[in-house]
């Protein structure tokens, strides 16, 4: 079996690799292709995966390359975990939303719309690679944030394609630790979108022991997902952690403010990450990656991949077409949700009718979502301020008009669609 990793320069991929590895009982990969166009980078990284697997034992040919059709040729999965623009753009995402009283954050308001029109049209490039290229059948799996944009555009552009976040895996480590319990024993089961999702069950042997949690101590829950234990109580769920950009936002915004971004913070890791994975001593995952963020996200993408390939039907929570799911939302709305997984693609749990102080959100963001992916395949500004004008962080005209010229003006080099250039 052939995997590709576009972007793979990303210094999640030694990671990665040495998932892919973990889970060689249901997953045979012989060729493993790393495919990035930044050469250096991808040399870097490359050499730290193959040292990785050495010492791990592992029998995978790697091929480093910044040939993406080549990559792509007869690949049986495509991994795609890339940022247009790099964290360079990532802190004008962060950063221009907050002059106009808005949130600075990459993957959810005005920072997320400027990534996602960046994003959308460099992946379905991609995917029509892996669709004249790959193997016959081959899945598209997508890390790309924001996940849930650029898994609609994939699934509306017809491609065989799952998107694949790791909050749920996040929390359903979380649970095990505190339980005292291995991981495959908790089951999460989120419903809303991508980055926008509350958690109404946390099973521990098919218990459901998020009653008790808030009972026991909500405050605790409030303070992991960034809220109040008096939120969680009113709600009877547990928020995830984007979703104190929502219920907290003007606290939020003004604590950006002051605080040094999240990208500058990312940049400074990632730098040290390189730094180490040049050192030809270091052939194992360095403590720091854990600073990096996208906790267990190589155990989701390497559990993923096996159970398509060797159709096991085991439950994950992955990013799929509603198709019924959520009452109140179109068929065609990409939620984030419990799936049983096998070579058919995942198939969605049935998700019980959600409470309307959930679902007005849900269907709030699920219209934005719908007229961000217009608007980055269209090239149409219009569609860009209608997104805006839809999202519930920004809504606001004055602050539209504001947030469009800056999205055009910091994304310049990267919105050939639009027309707009330096």
């Amino acid at each position: 079996m052939k995997i590709a990793v576009i972007g793979a320069g990303s210094t999640y991929t030694p990671e990665l690799a040495s998932g892919l590895w973990n889970e060689r009982d249901r997953l045979a990969v012989d060729e493993l292709w790393l495919m990035d166009p930044n050469l250096e980078r991808l040399e870097t990284v490359s050499g730290m995966v193959k040292r990785m697997l050495a010492k791990q034992g592992a029998r995978i040919a790697v091929t480093a390359t910044t040939d993406r059709a080549a990559a792509i040729a007869g690949a049986d999965i495509v991994l795609i975990q890339l940022r247009v623009g790099g964290q360079a753009a990532r802190l004008k995402d962060e950063t221009f939303p907050l002059a106009c009283g808005c949130i600075g954050q990459e993957t959810t308001g005005a920072g997320g719309l400027a990534k996602a029109l960046r994003t959308v049209p460099v992946v379905l490039d991609i995917a029509d690679d892996v669709r004249r290229l790959a193997a016959p059948g081959a899945w598209i799996v997508d890390f790309t944030n924001p996940v849930g944009i650029v898994t609609r555009a994939l699934l509306d552009h017809g491609h065989r394609a799952v998107g694949l976040c790791n909050v749920s895996i996040g929390v359903q480590r979380w649970i095990a630790k505190d339980n005292g319990v291995d991981p495959s024993r908790v089951e999460v089961d989120p419903v809303g979108l991508n980055h926008l999702s509350w958690f109404r069950h946390l099973r521990v042997d098919g218990v459901d022991v998020l009653p008790g949690m808030i009972a026991r101590d909500a405050d605790d829950l409030g303070s992991r997902s960034g809220t109040s234990g008096a939120l969680v109580r009113e709600l009877g769920v547990l928020p995830s952690y984007y979703l104190h950009y929502y219920y907290e936002h003007d606290r939020v915004v003004e604590s950006m403010r002051h605080e040094q971004p999240r990208a500058a913070l990312v940049a400074g890791v990632e730098e040290e990450l390189l730094r180490l994975y040049r050192d030809h001593a270091v052939d194992t995952k360095p403590a720091l990656l854990e600073q990096r963020g996208g906790a267990f996200y190589s155990e989701a993408a390497a559990a993923l991949v096996a159970s398509l390939v060797d159709d096991t039907g085991d439950a994950q929570v992955v990013n799929v077409r509603n198709n019924g799911t959520v009452a109140g939302l179109a068929d065609d709305d990409v939620i984030e949700t419990l799936c049983r997984v096998g070579a058919g693609g995942p198939e969605p749990l049935p998700q019980a009718p959600v409470a309307p102080e959930l679902l007005g959100l849900i269907q709030h963001v699920s219209a934005y979502e719908r007229l961000a992916v217009r608007a980055a395949v269209e090239g149409d500004r219009g569609l860009v301020r209608k997104a805006l004008l839809a999202h519930p962080l920004v809504g606001q005209w004055q602050q539209v008009e504001e947030l469009e010229a800056a999205i055009m003006q910091t994304s310049a080099d990267y919105l050939p669609q639009f027309g707009v250039a330096r």
